[in-house]
This record gives C-alpha cells, structure tokens and sequence, in this order.
C-alpha cells in the first residue's frame, strides 16, 4: 500500500490564494453589487468603479512589483474574474480583457523597454483593450483588411476594429494589422493618437456594464518600437492572449453560473407556496443540486487548466485546454442562469431581480473569444492530431 501524501484538491485553496479571493468577494459585494442595475440599465461602467478597481489591486494582480503590480499569479487572475462574474459579468469582462489579454500579453512577449513603459499605467490608471476582430473577421479571426504601411521608421495604420471590449474606457489598445510582405502583426496604440477615434458603443443584449464599440484608425502613426511580438508576428502574439483571455471568459462563466446558484439557492429558502418554502420540494432541489454539480465541474476543469498552463503547457495544449475550459463552463452557465430563472418563476422573467441579467449575461460566453462551435473544431482537430 502506498505511503504517499496525495496530491491538495484542485479547488483547495492555499491562504494566499483563499485570502486574496476573499478580499475580491468581499469588494464586490460592497462596491460593485450595489450599482449593477443601474450599470446594466444604463449599460455603461459605473464612473467613481474605475478607480475603486485600480485601488483594490483588481487591475493589476499579475504584474511585478516592479512596475507596481501585486506580482500574483495567473491562478489569482482566475480567482478575481470568477469573484467579480458572481456579482456582475459585465463588469468582469473588463477586468478580464484589461488583466489576461494586455497585461498577460505583455509580461509573456513585451520586450523590456514595453513593459517599463506601459505596465506602470496598466496597474495604476490605464485601461487596456483588444483589437483583432473585423467585420469579416470575426471567426476567421486572421482575416484582418486593417493596414500598417511601413513610413519614416515606423507605420501608418488604417482600419475599423469591431467588437473592441473595453474601447469606451480604453487607454491602450492592442491592435492587429497587416503589414505588406511580413503579415498580421500587433501594434500597441495609445488612445491619444492622433486619428484613433470610437464609435458610439454597440448596443448588447448582455454584459452591458462592458463597453463594446468599434475602434477608427484614420492614419495613425505608430513607431517601431511599438510592435508587439516583432513584424509578422501578430498570429502568434493572438493566439497566446486567446489562450489565456480563454481561460478568463471561463472564469466568468464560473463566477456567473455560482452567482445565479447562490441567487436561486437564497431565494427557495425564503419563497413559499402551498404553506412551505419552494426549496423543500424535489422539482427545486433536484434542479438545485444538478447546478451545483456542473458548477463543481467547470471549476475544477478550470483551476486544473489554470495550474496546467502555469506549470508550463506546450502551445498545442494550452489550445486545446483553454477551449475546453471556455466551452465546458459557457454551457454550465447557460444552465445555471436559465435554471435560476426557473427557480424564480414569474420574479425571474421581471429585473426586479438579477436572474434575467444572469441570463442575458450567460450567452455571451458561447460568442466571444471563439464561439463553441470553433472550440469544438479546435479540440476536435487537436484529438486527432493525437491530444488526450
């Protein structure tokens, strides 16, 4: 018989960890909860949350010290976008999109004298947003007609960015273009450029507190030194932020799907009909205890990929992880959130109550940063080419 001490629990927390997700769940709960009606009615990000979120460290939980960062992990960027979806997705996806798309991004292929400059914004005061998709490249998401002609030394960028997350509140863009006889490439813009303008945002069904818009390059110049990832490089420099922004868009759906859990949970333990609370009947509990169960299995898909791709996952299977990850908890969500809808009955078709965002909100983890069904071709393509 083996004498060995088994491995911790993937959901077993270690007090750093255990602490820092308390500190997000107890600031959500105070500062964000309080104006996610109105952030969704209004769909707009609240104007005094932005610096609250600076303040707190929830913009800048990766980076070193050095550049004023928390200097946590990749698994603690996990722990603040599933704590801060609990309480309102919406305001996660820009958490998320400002710390796994730019500031992982950066730390992982920035060159030095990119991280002196642009980190200590990023973690004190600037916003960061994501620039790939297109009108015609969406799913296709190489299929870019954005240029970046080279001139004196540096490039001049044309184009529209659609579907930009964060655009509104912006201060640095990451923007993918094509650059004549080397291919897509990535260009770190400022907002103050000259001929970088933002279109009103895009009305959306959910996660409204997330200002999606399209992003103008009218001759912008940009220098050199501003390339991320070197000329021709773009793909790549995408494709690593996707398989960690993957990984995000799966903590937000584990975050919403325990939010809409904890909401349906708290109200059949106080709803009564026919003389007794709704909780004790099977319908409710058995709907209860099938969330909860899928809830449990989405978060441990997603901290044993987190770990995965900490302890340093080959590209193939950061691909392949990410995506499972992203797709497995999306659908978890849809059902937690249209189940709590359920549990609420005629209270959780009505915004009285934060069931319907739930599930508005839900959808959109099926769309963005790769739909399923693109998930599902990429794990399907890596099962074949010998994955497990």
């Amino acid at each position: 018989m083996s004498t060995a001490t088994p491995p911790p629990a993937l959901t077993r927390l270690s007090p750093e960890d255990a602490a820092w997700r308390d500190h997000v769940r107890e600031f959500a709960l105070r500062e964000i909860a309080p104006l996610s009606d109105a952030m969704d009615r209004d769909a707009a990000l609240d104007p005094g949350l932005r610096a609250k979120l600076f303040e707190a460290g929830l913009m800048a939980v990766e980076a070193p010290a050095r550049y004023g960062g928390r200097g946590g992990s990749l698994f603690q960027v996990v722990l603040t976008i599933e704590e801060v979806a609990r309480v309102d997705p919406g305001v996660a996806v820009g958490v998320d999109v400002h710390n796994a798309l730019i500031v992982a991004t950066l730390l992982r292929i920035g060159t030095g004298d990119q991280k002196r400059k642009y980190l200590p914004l990023l973690t004190s005061r600037h916003v960061g947003a994501f620039s790939l998709s297109e009108e015609h490249a969406g799913s296709d998401a190489f299929n870019v007609s954005t240029t970046a002609t080279a001139k004196d030394g540096g490039y001049v960028l044309n184009g529209r960015k659609r579907w930009t997350s964060n655009a509104a509140q912006a201060d640095l863009f990451l923007v993918f273009a094509r650059v004549e006889e080397h291919g897509v490439s990535a260009f770190l813009v400022e907002r103050t450029a000259e001929g970088l303008s933002i279109d009103p945002r895009t009305e959306q069904m959910g996660v409204r507190a997330a200002s999606t818009a399209d992003v103008i390059l009218d001759d912008v110049v940009v220098r050199r030194q501003q390339c991320l990832g070197g000329l021709g490089g773009g793909e790549g420099v995408a494709i690593a932020a996707l398989d960690i922004g993957r990984i995000g868009i799966a903590a937000q759906m584990v975050g919403l799907a325990q939010g809409a859990l904890d909401l349906a949970l708290g109200y059949s333990r106080e709803r009564e009909q026919f003389g007794q609370r709704i909780g004790s009947y099977q319908g409710v509990q058995f709907t209860l205890a099938e969330i909860a169960t899928e809830v449990a299995a989405a978060r441990a898909l997603l901290y044993d990929v987190t770990r995965t791709v900490e302890a340093g996952a080959t590209v193939s299977e950061r691909l392949r992880l990410s995506a499972m990850a992203k797709y497995f908890a999306s659908q978890v969500a849809q059902k937690a959130a249209s189940g709590a809808v359920e549990v609420l009955g005629g209270n959780g078709y009505t915004r009285e109550y934060p069931a319907e965002r739930f599930f508005r909100d839900a959808k959109a983890g099926t769309i963005y940063e790769g739909t399923s069904n693109i998930l599902l071709r990429g794990i399907a393509g890596s099962l074949h080419k010998g994955g497990s």
